[in-house]
Parts: C-alpha cells; sequence; structure tokens
C-alpha cells in the first residue's frame, strides 16, 4: 500500500487533529477532496501518540499503522530507556513494528536494520525513518527467522514476540508467542553479542528463566506505577548472578530505582510487627513485580507488617524509597462501631486492599466510602494476622 497524502488531506489532519473520529467520519461527504479513510487513520494514529510518543506527533509528516500495530508499540519514555540498555557498532530489530524502539535504541548504534514481515508497517517505517533523519537505519521486509540465519553478527538484537493470538486473546507464555524466542534461543545468541528481549508485565520471571537460561540482567520497567515491560537481556556466558533492575518512570522525572541480584533477596532478613509507626511505605509496581519484598525492607530499614501484605512501616521519613510514603494519621479495626466511625470520618477515600478477606469493592460496599479525595485508606493484616484499616495521607 503506498501512502499518498494530498495538500488538501494534509491540512484536514493538522485542522483535525484533536476532533472526535467517529464525528468526523459522519460528515465525510462533506470533504471530496479530502482521503478521508487516511485523514481518520492518521487522526486516530496522532491522537494515540501525543501523550504516548510525543517526538512522533511532534513530526506532522509521520505516517500511523493500524490500530492494533500502535497498541503494541512501546511509549516513548520506555523506548529511551531501552536504548540505555547497550551500545555498538551494530544492532538489529527482528520485530520491527512501529518501528519506535528501533528509531531510539538506533542512536546508541553505527548501523541498525529493521525487520519486519508486514509490508506496510515496512513502508510506514521507511517513510517515518526518513522524516525522522534516521540514515543509520535499513528497512528489510521479511521473516526475522530468515534474517536470522542470512544476517552477520551484531552487537545487539532486540526482539518483540507477538502477545496476541489470533483470537486477539493475550499470550504470556514463551512458548505461546511468535516467534517462540525459547526456540530461537541458541541462534540469536550465535548472532547477537547482546540480546535484548521484551516480554509481558504478566509474565511469569522464574518460569521465563528456565527457558532464557543465558539471562544476564532483568530489567522490570514501569510508567506511573503501572509495570509495562519487562526486558531480558542476554549473551552467550552463563551467569552466576543475575541482575534485577527496577525503574519506575514518573512524568517528574524523578526517576524511582532499585537494582539487586536474585541472591541478595534470598539473603535479606526483615523485622516483622504489628504496631503501625508513623509512616506507612508502598513498593511501587516494578519493585512488587521482581519480588524483593524482603530486601526493600532490609536496604531501607523498615519493617514489614506481614509476609503477604509487603506493606512496611517506619518512623523515619526515607524520600528514595522507590514506592509511595504516607503519613499515618489512624488505625482501627474492623468491628461495627469502628467501621461507623470510618465512615463518619472518611466518608471519601482511595482504598487498596492487601490480604484482607474483603475487596477493595467490597469494601467499599461494606463502608460506604466513595472513591478519590486526599485521604488514603489500607486494608490490611498485621503479623499477628489480625485485619487492620489505616488511614493516611499521600506525602509522595
Amino acid at each position: 500500500m503506498k501512502f499518498i497524502m494530498t495538500p488538501e488531506t494534509q491540512r484536514f489532519i493538522l485542522e483535525h487533529s484533536l476532533d472526535d473520529v467517529r464525528q468526523l467520519a459522519l460528515q465525510s461527504a462533506r470533504f471530496q477532496q479530502v482521503d478521508m479513510a487516511l485523514a481518520l487513520r492518521q487522526i486516530t494514529g496522532r491522537q494515540k501518540v501525543r501523550l504516548k510518543t510525543p517526538l512522533f506527533y511532534e513530526h506532522p509528516d509521520i505516517l500511523y499503522p493500524k490500530q492494533l500495530s500502535l497498541e503494541q508499540s512501546s511509549s516513548e519514555s520506555t523506548a529511551k530507556y531501552k536504548s540505555t540498555c547497550c551500545k555498538g557498532g551494530s544492532f538489529a530489530d527482528l520485530t520491527g513494528g512501529f518501528g519506535i524502539d528501533c528509531y531510539f535504541i538506533s542512536k546508541n548504534f553505527a548501523q541498525a536494520f529493521y525487520i519486519e514481515r508486514n509490508t506496510e508497517l515496512c513502508e510506514i517505517a521507511r517513510h517515518n525513518f526518513d522524516v525522522l533523519g534516521a540514515e543509520n537505519i535499513q528497512v528489510l521486509n521479511m521473516p526475522c527467522e530468515d534474517f536470522l540465519k542470512e544476517m552477520s553478527p551484531v552487537d545487539l538484537i532486540y526482539i518483540d514476540p507477538a502477545r496476541r493470538n489470533q483470537a486477539g486473546n493475550k499470550m504470556v507464555l514463551l512458548s505461546d508467542c511468535e516467534p517462540n524466542v525459547a526456540e530461537l534461543l541458541p541462534l540469536l545468541l550465535a548472532k547477537g553479542e547482546n540480546v535484548l528481549i521484551k516480554l509481558s508485565p504478566m509474565l511469569d520471571i522464574t518460569r521465563a528463566l528456565k527457558d532464557l537460561p543465558a539471562t544476564k540482567e532483568i530489567h522490570i520497567i514501569s510508567v506511573d506505577n503501572e509495570c509495562k515491560e519487562i526486558l531480558f537481556l542476554t549473551h552467550g556466558k552463563a551467569e552466576q548472578k543475575i541482575l534485577i533492575k527496577t525503574i519506575n518512570l514518573l512524568k517528574n522525572k524523578a526517576n524511582q530505582v532499585f537494582d539487586f541480584d536474585e541472591q541478595e533477596e534470598n539473603k535479606a532478613q526483615v523485622d516483622y510487627t504489628s504496631e503501625l509507626l508513623q509512616y506507612l511505605y508502598e513498593p511501587n509496581s516494578s519493585v512488587m513485580k521482581s519480588g524483593a519484598f524482603n530486601l526493600v525492607a532490609e536496604r531501607f530499614g523498615l519493617k514489614k507488617l506481614h509476609k503477604n501484605t509487603h506493606l512496611y512501616t517506619s518512623n523515619e521519613l526515607i524520600p528514595d524509597f522507590p514506592g509511595r510514603i504516607f503519613l499515618i494519621e489512624s488505625v482501627c479495626g474492623s468491628s461495627k462501631h469502628e467501621i461507623k466511625n470510618l465512615r463518619v470520618n472518611a466518608p471519601q477515600a482511595n482504598i487498596t486492599a492487601r490480604n484482607y478477606p474483603l475487596t477493595v469493592n467490597e469494601f467499599r460496599k461494606k463502608t460506604g466510602i466513595r472513591e478519590g479525595g486526599e485521604l488514603y485508606i489500607f486494608a490490611c493484616k498485621l503479623i499477628n494476622d489480625v485485619n487492620a484499616i489505616v488511614q493516611c495521607k499521600k506525602i509522595q
């Protein structure tokens, strides 16, 4: 498919880039000089990347693929992070897609290869790389397995296997993804000095390590406390220690980083308490996904509320803690009298349930507390198996 953008279509896209696409589609008969199918697709694409990938949005000549390819593409912030994982002379992206990862990673390499079996995506990528001035990227329209067999060795291979089946369901096992990275791993390691694999945030890390025994680093990336990606960085030599790097990319740029190796978590000692102190600490989603439940307590001198609650407390304010910090205002139990007082004192609050017999919806229905406001409530279990309700205010 060749994309021919007339001046009328381009002008229409820019003038209506923030309008309701469905309403525009109903008015298509009014704009005879506009390629409406292309315009609506471009407007939809621009709206989706405006916040997700602002660099692409800033260029009016960027072309956008179909909605599924946009949804599966990385954000600018996570792509920039991936670009810091490795640098060298040559790099190959075996699953090019919309090309966001390829573009940002290629900045640290003299030569880059974008590989994609979908012809339309290749045409879009070739056009967009030209718009962005990425002259070091060569676009190749072919199955990644064919390119992998023929390619010369490179410093980095990047691969982002598709995680949806033909019915559109998300897949979380390596064996269910396309291509099957576990099967390709020997060839990947033979052709790449380093291999960076992007996987689902729902992935079972322990299980994946069995399929990817050459792993040397695991990167768990969250954006504003929502876990988005897990990256496995592998190479041909077996590692005695695997470095686990967690990062929470925040809008205010004060990113939260917590790195460790798996042996540290196994050796970490944690103190438990049934007494809530001045501050409540909640690790961010990347730390939670990493399973560093004891180490985060040991590193920051925190006391844990329960083995399975994953909330911590201290009388010390620790600004560089990788997560949210709350000032505790009160603690109560779950008796009828206490619930009645809670409803009076906190008619509106943000509620979290951790290792508690009720879900958030059940708790909200039982108490009648509305969603929102500045107050936070943590319904949780303490080390003595007593259920507690902690009222607090967020300070970080």
